[in-house]
C-alpha cells in the first residue's frame, strides 16, 4: 500500500475512533448495545402525619364536618364568612366565602360575634350576636340566618332576631342583651342556650348567665328563657367580672351536657366548665349537674374557650376545637387551636391540658394517608 492509502486508511480508522468511542468492538453482537437507562425516579416523600398549634389567627372557632368537608365559620369584617376544608387541621388556611354581609342599618348593622353553623331538617341555619355601635358593647342581640337549600356555602336569607327577653315572645316584652347562641336537641324537642344579662344595662360591665328556651323550629324561641347556670363557683368567679358564655352542647353514651367557658375572655384564666343533664326537663335549673374546670391554661397556652367539637375523617376520634390566647396580657388576641380528646366512665369529656405550641402531634385519624 502506497505512503497516501496508509495515511487515508490511518485517517478513516481515527474518524471510526472518535464515533465508536474508541471502541471498534462495541458495534455487532459482541458489544452491550447503546447507552445506560436513565435512573428510576426517586420515590415520593412519606406524607406529613402530624402538625403542631396554634392552627392560624382567630376567635370562637365553630367547625362541623358534613359530605366529607370540615367548615369552619368566623365573622370578619361585619360579614360571616366560612372556609371549607378537606382536612380539620386545613380549615384556618382554606379558602373562605361570604354568606352574609351585615345590613346597613339595623339593629344588627355592626359587631358581629361568634356564629355557629348548624344543619337541622335539611337546612343549614347560622345562629351569631351583633348589634349597634360599641364599646360599650351593651346592644348585642342574637340573630339567625337559614339556607335557601342544602348547600353550607350558598344563599341565606335572614330571619330576623330571636327572642331573648322574659315572658316568651308572645308577651311582648323587651329583647335582653345575648350573646353565643346555640341549638340543640334533648329527645324530640331543639332548644336554645345562650350568654344572657338579667336585665339590659348601660355598661357591658354584667354578669353574664347562661339561659335556655323552648324552640317551635330553627329560627323561633317560643318558650320564656330559663337561667340554667351562673357563674357562683369559686373556679367560675373572676377578678373583674363574673360571666358564663359560649355554650355548646355535647352529648356521648345518652348524656347531654353543656360546656361553656368562664372567668374573663381576656385575661389568662378563662376556661372551660361542664354541665351535665342528670334531670329530666332541660329548662329546670335543678336538672343540670355542674363541674369544673375542665380545661385550663397549662404552660404558655392562655385563656383556652369557646370551643367546638367534632371527629376525624374516620370517626374514630373526638376533637376539640377552640381558642387561647397569644400571651398573659390582657387582651383579645386570640389563635385556633385543636386536639383530641377522650372519655370518662361517666360520659364526661376528659379533654387533657393544652398541648404546647410547636409541639408536634399526630394528625385526625384518616387525615394522614398513604
Amino acid at each position: 500500500m502506497t505512503g497516501a492509502g496508509w495515511r487515508a486508511r490511518a485517517a478513516w480508522l481515527a474518524v471510526m475512533g472518535v464515533l465508536t468511542g474508541g471502541c471498534t468492538a462495541c458495534s455487532g453482537g459482541g458489544g452491550g448495545g447503546g447507552t445506560e437507562p436513565p435512573p428510576p425516579p426517586p420515590p415520593p416523600p412519606p406524607p406529613v402525619c402530624t402538625f403542631s398549634n396554634p392552627l392560624g389567627a382567630g376567635a370562637d372557632p365553630w367547625v362541623v364536618r358534613d359530605g366529607g368537608f370540615y367548615y369552619l365559620i368566623q365573622s370578619r369584617d361585619d360579614g360571616i364568612w366560612i372556609n371549607r376544608s378537606t382536612t380539620l387541621t386545613g380549615v384556618t388556611t382554606a379558602t373562605g366565602t361570604r354568606i352574609w354581609a351585615a345590613p346597613d342599618t339595623g339593629w344588627n348593622h355592626t359587631n358581629v360575634w361568634a356564629p355557629e353553623l348548624h344543619h337541622i331538617d335539611g337546612r343549614w341555619y347560622v345562629y351569631y350576636a351583633a348589634g349597634r355601635s360599641g364599646p360599650p358593647y351593651i346592644y348585642q342581640r342574637a340573630g339567625v340566618l337559614q339556607s335557601a337549600g342544602d348547600d353550607p356555602l350558598g344563599a341565606y336569607a335572614d330571619r330576623g332576631m330571636l327572642y331573648t327577653g322574659n315572658g316568651g315572645a308572645a308577651s311582648g316584652g323587651e329583647n335582653v342583651w345575648a350573646i353565643d347562641l346555640t341549638v340543640g336537641r334533648v329527645g324530640a324537642e331543639l332548644y336554645a342556650v345562650w350568654s344572657g344579662w338579667q336585665a339590659n344595662a348601660g355598661t357591658d360591665r354584667t354578669p353574664q348567665h347562661l339561659y335556655a328556651a323552648h324552640m317551635s323550629n330553627p329560627y323561633t324561641v317560643d318558650g320564656a328563657r330559663v337561667k340554667i347556670s351562673s357563674p357562683v363557683e369559686s373556679w367560675e368567679r373572676g377578678t373583674d367580672l363574673d360571666l358564663q358564655e359560649g355554650p355548646e352542647f355535647l352529648t356521648h353514651g345518652g348524656q347531654t351536657m353543656i360546656v361553656y367557658s368562664t372567668r374573663e375572655s381576656w385575661l389568662p384564666d378563662y376556661r372551660l366548665g361542664l354541665l351535665k343533664l342528670t334531670g329530666a326537663n332541660p329548662l329546670d335549673p335543678a336538672s343540670w349537674t355542674k363541674t369544673g374546670p375542665v380545661f385550663q391554661a397549662s404552660g404558655t397556652v392562655y385563656g383556652p374557650g369557646h370551643a367546638s367539637f367534632t371527629t376525624s375523617p374516620d370517626g374514630t376520634q373526638n376533637w376539640i376545637v377552640y381558642h387561647a390566647k397569644t400571651g398573659a396580657a390582657p387582651g383579645w388576641d386570640r389563635v385556633i387551636r385543636t386536639q383530641s380528646f377522650t372519655w370518662n366512665a361517666d360520659n364526661t369529656p376528659n379533654f387533657g391540658t393544652p398541648v404546647a405550641s410547636g409541639q408536634q402531634i399526630s394528625r385526625p385519624a384518616g387525615e394522614c394517608s398513604g
